[in-house]
């Protein structure tokens, strides 16, 4: 019955954890299209009924903020935030200091609530007491940080997945044509709908080096956030031919064949280990099976002989 509670508790935890989360995702969208929104909110009549939930998300997201904000700068900051944590948020595109901020605030709460709602449910005494607010608080600092790498485990194998499909389109626009500032603007702008998460990330990219960054300044993040070897390779490819010049279909073409035969040897190779896996759950689960029903007649003949044989 503990057992039932306490993975309730957790499950409470982590979908706090979620809907901050989306609060945030919702609010960084809102901010970057405050013009879109107001005018779909004149024209609808059912965006005007969502208004109030969407203030007070807003709400809560600056509270959040707010909190974290007066841990800047203190030893529970450097505590709570190491730099793996500072890589994951770079990674989810959470490393500024609203993001920063509620996540520290996030990881404060629930290091708090999570043992409260402990003791209060299970009604320790003694050592249990302890060791279950001690059990609470750690939870409560380690749900956030397991939360923020699920969820930048899950954006870098979207990013691996999607570099296939964002070469072949830097390709196409390059074979018709394209520069490579109009491709890379083309990708961010039109054809964001094929590579969701790199289109996106392009986009912005772009807009930064409309503000005055350098391109190798403005696509670092891609290169260097998703820790993919290719996509590094990729970007260093385009910053270079930016700087000097040259045709880039021909790079292009030879970086494409290289990386699907590097993919498909590593298919290769996991499917030769998982059919190893395979046999041995074959041998563990059908074997003994297989065994009962070749053998199971000729046990059963021998017994009812022996039985005969005995009376």
């Amino acid at each position: 019955m503990h057992l039932l509670i306490v993975a309730a508790l957790v499950a409470f935890a982590l979908a706090a954890l979620v809907f901050a989360a989306g609060l945030l995702s919702r609010g960084r969208g809102s901010e970057r299209a405050e013009t879109a929104l107001r005018s779909a909110l004149q024209n609808t009549s059912t965006p005007a009924a969502n208004a109030p939930a969407d203030a007070r998300g807003q709400s809560l997201l600056e509270r959040l903020a707010t909190l974290g904000r007066r841990l800047e700068g203190s030893r529970m900051q450097a505590w709570l935030l190491a730099p793996e944590d500072r890589l994951l948020l770079e990674q989810i595109n959470w490393n500024n200091r609203s993001g920063t901020a509620i996540f520290l605030s996030i990881r404060v709460l629930l290091a708090l609530l999570v043992p409260v709602l402990l003791l209060a449910v299970l009604q320790p005494t003694g050592a249990r007491a302890l060791a279950g607010a001690v059990l609470g608080l750690a939870s409560g600092l380690l749900l956030p940080k397991l939360l923020l790498r699920i969820w930048a485990q899950r954006l870098r194998k979207r990013a691996h997945d999607e570099l296939p499909m964002l070469i072949d389109l830097l390709r196409l626009l390059q074979s018709v044509g394209f520069s490579i500032d109009q491709s890379l603007q083309m990708l961010g702008d039109k054809l964001q709908g094929a590579i969701p998460l790199l289109g996106r990330e392009l986009q912005e990219a772009n807009t930064a080096y409309i503000h005055g960054r350098s391109r190798a300044q403005s696509l670092r993040r891609i290169g260097e956030s998703f820790g993919d070897e290719d996509l590094r390779s990729l970007v260093q490819m385009i910053v270079q031919v930016h700087q000097h010049g040259g045709a880039i279909q021909e790079p292009l073409r030879q970086f494409s064949t290289r990386l699907r035969e590097s993919r498909r040897m590593k298919l290769k190779d996991k499917v030769g280990k998982l059919s190893v896996k395979m046999t041995v759950v074959m041998m563990v689960t059908l074997l003994p099976a297989l065994m009962v029903v070749l053998s199971g007649p000729a046990i059963l003949a021998l017994a009812g002989a022996m039985k005969r044989m005995g009376t």
